[in-house]
């Protein structure tokens, strides 16, 4: 895992985009302030760079980082989300890629608990585009073995850990939380 994080970081780092595994499904994955990495995200899964993507960070003190204001009722809904994943989307994105953030100003994150993309969060200093491995309209991929060569040879560097994992990862639930504390369930 130490040689794949190691690897996978510095593909980041010179502006090449990952395939790795994380809370829920594999994900695409590049550094979130990086314009030009982020747009070959949009690229690679043939999607249009107006539908904003999702970024992971590794601790909930780093929302302040990457948002103007933290709704107080966010670490609560973190914290209490022990069941399955959890993605927030805030309003008022900052010091982040200018084509990752939605139109209205926002952006959707989502802490990991995940060991493996955590450590690479947490290695990588910086939030991480998480977007799921697949061509936009085609199914997401549960495990490695479903993601398409389009995807993998799409890409600079596949993690190895957890290849071998065939076990069926599940998308996370998505809210949108508006800082006047009013909530939207966008998937359960």
């Amino acid at each position: 895992m130490r040689e794949d994080i190691q690897k996978a970081t510095e593909v980041m780092a010179s502006g090449g985009l990952i395939l790795y595994p994380t809370d829920t499904i594999w994900g695409i994955g590049c550094d979130a302030t990086n314009e030009a990495a982020v747009q070959k995200v949009y690229e690679l899964k043939k999607r249009a760079d107006s539908k904003a993507l999702i970024i992971l960070i590794d601790n909930p003190v780093k929302l302040d980082y990457y948002l103007s204001e933290v709704p107080s009722l966010a670490i609560d809904l973190i914290d209490a989300s022990v069941d399955k994943p959890l993605t927030i989307i805030y309003d008022k994105a900052r010091n982040l890629a200018s084509n990752l953030i939605a139109e209205d100003g926002s952006i959707a994150i989502r802490v990991t608990e995940e060991k493996f993309s955590q450590e690479l969060c947490r290695r990588f200093r910086k939030a991480l585009v998480s977007t799921s491995a697949n061509v936009s309209g085609e199914p997401s991929p549960a495990n490695f073995s479903e993601v398409s060569d389009v995807i993998k040879n799409g890409v600079d560097y596949i993690v190895q850990y957890r290849q071998e994992d065939r076990s069926k990862s599940k998308p996370s639930s998505i809210i949108k939380l508006s800082n006047n504390g009013e909530i939207k369930i966008i998937r359960e």
